[in-house]
């Protein structure tokens, strides 16, 4: 455990709930600077691992790592060094852009000088610096996804965790938004995506693929179409996920 070169680190990770075992001893790593998709059909035990992984929920039993910090007894640390977005709740809809930019902000501990600085930056980087003081809610929903991202590492996390991020939006906006999740991994910021659109799973550096709380499969999209004998993600995810269990998150 504790490799430098990785970003998270989990060795047969448990989470229990009761007699129902959501995470069913999972078993790896995310590499530093990757971009790696966590996919799973509804109830599959995506979203419980990733509140475990950002330290949201102690799993019950294994041993997992995250920015070289143990989930068990140092989850600040591990908050101080993550980002987070949801498709669900990101960004404050009553608040300006701005507000919701120095509010997370200040919770990530940013001075007001950098907050400042990386505001004007993000907002410049979308092509959006007249909408700084736009209230969020009237925004489409395309631009707000952008800035919920934008939010998420406006501090410069060393890992982000986005939950079906691209949720809703159009195909265009969705290419766009990948685009900036390229740069962020550029940048050496690790990306760990759920999705339920499988064309993205081809944009990701290794996917893993969870069937009733267990990883069935983990490799790169190239490797998983050769060995289920797919021409796409989708068929591998099909082929995987067809005799899987409802209902388990």
């Amino acid at each position: 455990m504790n490799n430098p070169e990785t970003a998270i680190e989990a060795k047969d990770m448990v989470k229990q709930f009761g007699s129902f075992i959501a995470n069913d001893h999972l078993t790896f790593s995310v590499y530093k600077g990757e971009i790696f998709g966590f996919l799973g059909a509804n109830g599959a035990g995506k979203t419980t691992a990733i509140r475990i992984l950002c330290g949201l929920s102690r799993p019950t039993s294994g041993e997992i790592r995250v920015a070289g910090y143990n989930v068990f007894t140092e989850t600040e640390k591990i908050k101080k060094r993550i980002g987070y977005m949801s498709q669900r709740f990101s960004l404050y809809e009553d608040l300006t852009v701005s507000e919701n930019f120095r509010f997370y902000g200040g919770i990530y501990g940013m001075s007001r000088t950098s907050i400042r600085k990386k505001t004007g930056e993000m907002l410049e980087r979308l092509g959006i610096t007249e909408l700084s003081s736009t209230i969020i809610a009237s925004l489409p929903l395309g631009i707000r996804q952008k800035l919920a991202f934008s939010v998420a590492i406006m501090h410069t996390p060393e890992i982000v965790f986005l939950d079906e991020p691209t949720g809703g939006v159009d195909p265009i906006t969705r290419r766009q938004f990948w685009t900036m999740i390229y740069e962020a991994a550029e940048a050496g910021i690790t990306v760990f995506v759920t999705t339920h659109y499988m064309d993205e799973a081809e944009y990701c550096n290794r996917v893993s693929i969870m069937v009733d709380g267990r990883i069935e499969a983990l490799d790169t999209p190239a490797n998983l179409k050769l060995k289920y004998k797919a021409s796409n993600m989708n068929d591998v995810f099909l082929k995987l996920a067809r005799n899987a269990g409802a209902g388990r998150e």
